[in-house]
């Protein structure tokens, strides 16, 4: 069960201890049924109304009830980005590999690998884009990321999300967003893949629509926010919680769930959003307008109208342009652009470009078509047809310049070594006697 809206001021308890959310106040002398109020708070307490995240939550005991956190191995995780020398080409992955279970057992975390990033956790600016592979459950352990949002892009294998606020069903297609310190856990239901885009020092908001108007994109309230569910049990085993902190990954012990929450209220949670939901816009005319149409979230940086990251997504729908290339054009970009592919063909590279894999086309570097691709469009007879349909393709783009980790350019052994050839049948067209 989900609430919906973007950003809303949502409250919500458990059905089986009615009246847990104390009334006309957050922290009362003694709580409704003997439980604890904790604040979790997404934002400086001085922040602008507008901008102040924060949750109450009303839990059976605190999360400060653990054992002292100690250095995890990190895996494939990492924030280095001077590992290997820096790659202006561009760049393109085939799917990556989900290991088989009976081998090499991975849940969520131990599955994470790190593709490439910029920035520093630390100084709170940057961004890095993970690749996770798994093939089993969290089991008695949980995640929480001290250093930004977690925008998870699943492309094989649905997860069941359990957050300290409830529980999130998310499938391919869907994306979710685990905002900084919230505790979550990841269950699975077979080999399972998909993209993570990881801010430091911003949160995820809706962009402004300036003259589209009220209307448009992704609309606030298809954003789904999980409802309160507790469990009260004791794990004597020991529950193992894990903090990524500062780009490491550290683990402490405790006793019992941290998913003991029994109410909350506030505007900082876990939200999950449907991509079909998107209100495309487009082209009547003539021309390209620019893929900033596309964008679902974004994650400001301090220069105005400039991004630190953006997700967009390039979905299913009508190309009407007249007189127009169609597809998109050769283009150089002052931006990152990270390319991900959920299901079907990318329509400007129909060969090579897979679900599950990848592309990244960095500061400057030119990319656009390939070379079937701009014959078939360059000839073809234009009538109104449907665009992209069955295929969601999504991109990452930042204004960071991104560095690539060892494990991308050499560990994975997923990089195309061919991806420049698909323009090498590009000929010229160019005739002085033909205007």
């Amino acid at each position: 069960q989900y609430m919906s809206g973007f950003g809303n001021e949502h409250v919500s308890e458990d059905p089986r201890c009615p009246g847990a959310l104390p009334e006309g106040q957050n922290n009362p002398q003694v709580c409704p049924y003997g439980l604890y109020a904790e604040q979790l708070s997404g934002s400086a307490f001085t922040c602008p109304r507008p901008t102040n995240k924060r949750s109450w939550l009303y839990r059976i005991l605190p999360s400060v009830c653990h054992k002292p956190f100690k250095p995890l191995k990190e895996g494939h995780l990492t924030h280095n980005w001077d590992e290997v020398a820096p790659d202006p080409n561009q760049l393109r992955w085939k799917p990556f590999e989900i290991p088989k279970a009976p081998q090499n057992k991975l849940d969520f975390v131990s599955g994470l690998h790190t593709l490439c990033g910029a920035g520093e956790p630390r100084g709170r600016n940057g961004i890095a884009v993970h690749i996770f592979v798994c093939n089993t459950s969290m089991l008695d352990r949980c995640l929480y990321n001290a250093d930004g949002d977690f925008l998870i892009v699943p492309q094989q294998g649905k997860l069941l999300i359990t957050t300290e606020f409830g529980k999130m069903l998310v499938e391919p297609n869907e994306i979710c967003v685990i905002q900084q310190g919230m505790r979550f856990s990841v269950e699975v239901f077979g080999e399972t893949r998909g993209y993570i885009l990881e801010v430091y020092g911003a949160h995820f908001e809706l962009p402004d629509l300036g003259p589209i108007g009220a209307n448009g994109l992704a609309n606030p309230r298809d954003f789904l926010v999980p409802v309160a569910w507790y469990e009260d049990r004791q794990v004597p085993g020991g529950y193992t919680v894990i903090s990524k902190y500062q780009g490491k990954l550290f683990a402490a012990q405790q006793d019992f769930s941290p998913f003991n929450v029994v109410a909350w209220h506030g505007n900082y949670t876990p939200y999950k959003y449907h991509l079909e939901k998107f209100m495309v816009i487009n082209s009547v005319a003539f021309d390209h307008a620019d893929p900033s149409i596309f964008t679902v979230l974004t994650a400001k940086s301090t220069r105005p109208g400039v991004a630190l990251a953006d997700f967009v997504i390039f979905p299913p729908r009508w190309g009407v342009a007249n007189n127009t290339f169609r597809p998109p054009y050769y283009h150089r970009n002052c931006m990152s652009e990270f390319m991900g592919l959920i299901k079907g063909h990318y329509e400007a590279k129909e060969e090579g470009f897979q679900p599950g894999g990848a592309s990244l086309h960095s500061m400057m570097t030119p990319h656009g078509p390939d070379a079937d691709c701009f014959e078939k469009a360059s000839k073809a007879k234009l009538e109104p047809e449907r665009v992209a349909e069955g295929t969601m393709a999504f991109m990452f783009e930042s204004s960071l310049s991104l560095a690539v980790t060892k494990w991308g350019l050499q560990t994975s052994n997923g990089l195309d070594e061919n991806y420049y050839k698909c323009w090498e049948p590009l000929k010229s067209h160019f005739n002085p006697k033909c205007k």
